[in-house]
Order: structure tokens, then sequence, then C-alpha cells
């Protein structure tokens, strides 16, 4: 069995902000590529144009219907990956010891080549966030893009995983945890981020930010403008448009 270090030098993860996510799974199409074309071996699709499809991920994107006590119901569109939990016992169940958590920056990673496939990993994580690669006959999961957050041929830009850099709706972010002065580490704490299912005891390093309360009209869109006549510039463009409009 694998051990977990008693304490890690960085804690990089990330945080999702579950207001801002609008579900259109980029940053599950950019890790899907970029793993399938750097990191180890391909993650296998089968019968991708077939009647039954199915492939490997190591992120997904979930949507649900929430209906708060008042107003209207929202959808809120949930990404979930490996959290690189500080107790992952997904590493602590391991025979061969094929999955381990680095000392030097607590990510969570699976060597492949001491990997046998059980899928004792799988069933040790309470969030699903290992996939057996048939094609492989391994276990693959989120990585962080461990090859390039460190890669010194990219541009510094590039240096954070593949979903963060894709993200349109900056809804992810990359950074150190064990550094209260980081980006991630404020956003969590002006935000209220959480942890997910806290009550597994696995101290998810990634945190979620919850979604704010919506304050819309559903009727705003039917109802009258509030005024009549724009003035000034808007006016002057209103009045411009509409004789362009009218020509």
């Amino acid at each position: 069995m694998t051990t977990l270090p008693e304490k890690t030098d960085r804690k990089l993860g990330l945080v999702i902000d579950l207001d801002t996510c609008v579900g259109c799974h980029a940053c599950v199409i950019s890790c899907k590529g970029w793993n399938t074309e750097n990191y180890g071996a391909p993650l296998a699709d089968q019968d991708a144009y077939g009647a039954d499809p199915s492939g490997t991920f190591l992120n997904r994107v979930h949507s649900y219907e929430v209906q708060p006590e008042t107003g209207p119901a929202q959808l809120v569109h949930f990404p979930k990956s490996c959290l690189h939990c500080e107790d992952a016992p997904c590493v602590t169940v391991c025979p061969t010891g094929a999955s381990y958590k680095r000392v030097e920056d607590g990510i969570v990673l699976v060597n492949e080549s001491d990997c046998i496939g059980c899928g004792l990993c799988a069933w040790a994580c309470p969030y699903g966030a290992r996939e057996m690669d048939p094609s492989a006959g391994v276990m693959k999961k989120c990585t962080l893009c461990v090859d390039r957050i460190y890669n010194e041929n990219l541009p510094e830009e590039d240096r954070e995983p593949a979903c963060v850099r894709t993200c349109p709706a900056g809804a992810r972010h990359f950074g150190d945890f064990a550094d209260p002065d980081s980006h991630v580490s404020k956003l969590t704490a002006e935000r209220g981020g959480m942890d997910l299912m806290p009550e597994q005891g696995t101290k998810p390093v990634n945190k979620y930010l919850p979604p704010r309360d919506r304050d819309i009209d559903v009727l705003a869109p039917f109802l009258e403008p509030v005024a009549e006549d724009s003035k000034g510039f808007l006016g002057w463009l209103d009045k411009t448009l509409s004789k362009v409009g009218g020509a």
C-alpha cells in the first residue's frame, strides 16, 4: 500500500466558479485533447461513431436544475475531476504503489507502468474521479497537466492546466493553496469556497465557489423601458439609427 506524505511543499489545485461556468464543455474537450496527445497512452474511445459510444475522460461537466426556496429554478453546471485530496483514499488502497501524492506540489498521479488495473482506487474515490482506460488497461485521472505547468518550452501564460487555459468564461482558476496570498486562496476566502462532500474526510484541495443569488425579474423582457426618450450620446445614436433604418 502507498503512504501519503505528512505534508506537501505546495498545494496546487483548482478553484471552480459555479456561478460563472456556462456548461460549454470546452474544458472537457481541451483536457481530452491535451492528455491524448501528450500524456501517457491516448485516452481511448469505444464505438465512437456507433450506437453505443463510450470513452475515457479525466474531466466531465454535469448539469443540474436547482430550485431555490424563492424565485425561478436555476441550471447549475458542475465540472468534476480529481480533487487531489490531502487525505486521498485512492492512494492508500493502491496495492502496487502506482497511485501516489507528490511531496513537492501535492498532485496525485498514477505511475501507469506499475498500475495493474485492479480498480481499487476507483472504488475508494468518493467522487468518481478515476476511469479505467480499457485500451491501456490502467486507471486514468486528472494530472493537473503536470506536463504543462512545469514545461519551460511553453510560454509562461500557457503553463497552467489545459482546462483553465481554455475556459472561455474564466470559471476555472489554478494556483497554490499553501500560499495565502495566491489568487486561488483569496478567491476561496472572499467567495466562501467549498469542499465537495466534506463529510468524506478526504480534504480535497480543489474548491468550488457557490452560485450567487439570482435577482432576476422573469418579466423584465416584456416591460416598458424606464426612459421613453434617450438623451445625450445614446439619444443621438438612437435617432441616427432610426433614420438609417427608415431610409
